[in-house]
């Protein structure tokens, strides 16, 4: 007899191991989720950094049914609608007076593909065809449609579907705590940002048409640069007219603290991606914010034929783009930003306190409603401790909490609703499964 399961994939699984321990998700409640057999867990990474106003909210869902009853689907090569026209106006009231076009698809894997895709027909259509190279980073995932794999620089993630597009170029990110050079934050991110410029100016400006990069690198570590590296960044990029494309598709819509990291960075870039959060992973939905410079490219009479040659089938779906303007009424009406600014600091402080518990801990970090721990590839027996992270997310499942771990880290993405009690009850149960593991 052939396992249920069998009969599909999870992500990055192998289902002959994931049947014999399968992690079956039956019902989610506020940050809660509760697997098929009943048992609660604490919800600690937002579904995937997806869930900010928690689960089954109650206003949301309430948009959600009263749109079902209106509109579900609109033709998208015929025509607009409501809820996609105005979370557009919403989503560009929230940006700088600059970005007034937004292009909606399915996810952030579909954003970065667009804001991919547009920057080779920009440059196409204001006279310059040869500039068609990308530069992204190492360390970096962008998501997993060709393009945005291609501009990913990890090669566990690359390496199976290899070859891939060959307009791609990668340079070191900034990954100051484990710097080749050894050089200190400041050092490093000056050195990793002239990067930039000497692979624009070796490859030909001429040829380059775009920059791409995560203001936080997730799969790297939690890692993010200093504002000064985002500032010369852009002006490298204004230097060469290189589009910049930011992937805020974790970092969007409150993950760091501000709406947008673009804000703490003190730059912003020509195009900036989002996804996950912007409708609280209630519909698939993802964005591309695009500013002036760049959407006069594709703004003429029909006979010009300068309109934008992409499009997905639901990007912009009615149902995806209500659940948008429901979560950005949430954040306003219960000021989530401000709530983010009190119970953030809050996490990282408990999270920091474990180091006295656990001295193995080498280092907290994070910003806003996402944090991370980092363990040392030895601990204190000095015994080898490989994929301790993901030993250490075993664990915690088990404890009753879903977290997310990479080999050397575990860290912490919670629906940004959550309380300061909870919080407790979260690290509480994260210190029991770091025990379980390290004693």
């Amino acid at each position: 007899m052939v396992h249920p399961l069998s009969r599909i994939m999870v992500d990055f699984k192998q289902m002959k191991d994931f049947i014999e321990d399968p992690f079956i998700i039956d019902r989610a409640h506020d940050i809660y989720i509760y697997d098929d057999q009943g048992k609660e867990y604490i919800d600690g990474i937002a579904g995937v950094f997806v869930a900010s106003v928690g689960h089954t909210n109650t206003s949301v869902l309430e948009s959600i049914v009263d749109q079902m009853q209106r509109l579900t689907f609109a033709p998208p090569l015929a025509s607009a609608n409501q809820p996609a026209v105005h979370l557009a106006e919403r989503i560009c009231e929230l940006t700088p007076s600059n970005f007034n076009l937004v292009k909606f698809a399915s996810g952030g894997s579909e954003a970065i593909e667009n804001a991919l895709k547009m920057a080779l027909q920009y440059h196409k259509q204001t006279g310059h065809p040869e500039k068609y190279k990308i530069i992204a980073t190492y360390g970096s995932y962008h998501g997993g449609t060709m393009g945005a794999l291609s501009a990913s620089g990890i090669a566990g993630r690359r390496a199976t579907f290899e070859p891939l597009m060959g307009n791609f170029i990668h340079v070191h990110p900034p990954n100051y705590n484990h710097c080749p050079l050894a050089l200190d934050s400041a050092q490093c991110s000056i050195s990793c940002v002239m990067q930039f410029e000497e692979a624009i100016r070796r490859e030909g400006p001429n040829t380059v048409a775009a920059v791409i990069v995560e203001p936080v690198m997730n799969v790297e570590g939690l890692i993010w640069p200093p504002s000064s590296y985002f500032q010369a960044l852009r002006k490298i990029c204004d230097k060469y007219n290189v589009l910049l494309i930011y992937d805020e598709v974790i970092t969007g819509f409150g993950r760091t603290g501000t709406l947008f990291f673009a804000e703490q960075a003190g730059a912003w870039p020509d195009m900036l991606c989002v996804g996950k959060g912007v409708s609280g992973g209630y519909i698939p939905l993802g964005a591309t914010i695009i500013n002036d410079k760049v959407a006069a490219a594709f703004w003429g009479d029909t006979e010009d034929g300068v309109q934008y040659n992409g499009g997905h089938t639901f990007g912009g779906n009615p149902i995806a783009c209500t659940a948008g303007l429901a979560v950005l009424d949430y954040f306003r009406n219960h000021r989530i930003m401000e709530h983010v600014a009190q119970v953030g600091p809050y996490l990282g402080a408990k999270l920091t306190a474990l180091k006295e518990q656990f001295p193995s801990i080498i280092d907290v970090r994070g910003l806003g409603m996402w944090w991370g721990i980092e363990f040392p590839q030895d601990n204190t027996t000095g015994q080898m401790t490989n994929d301790i992270g993901r030993r250490i997310e075993r664990a915690a499942r088990k404890r009753g909490l879903v977290l997310r771990g990479a080999p050397t880290m575990v860290s912490f993405g919670p629906p940004l609703i959550i309380t300061k009690e909870q919080i407790d009850e979260m690290v509480s149960r994260l210190a029991l499964a770091i025990g379980d593991v390290l004693t």
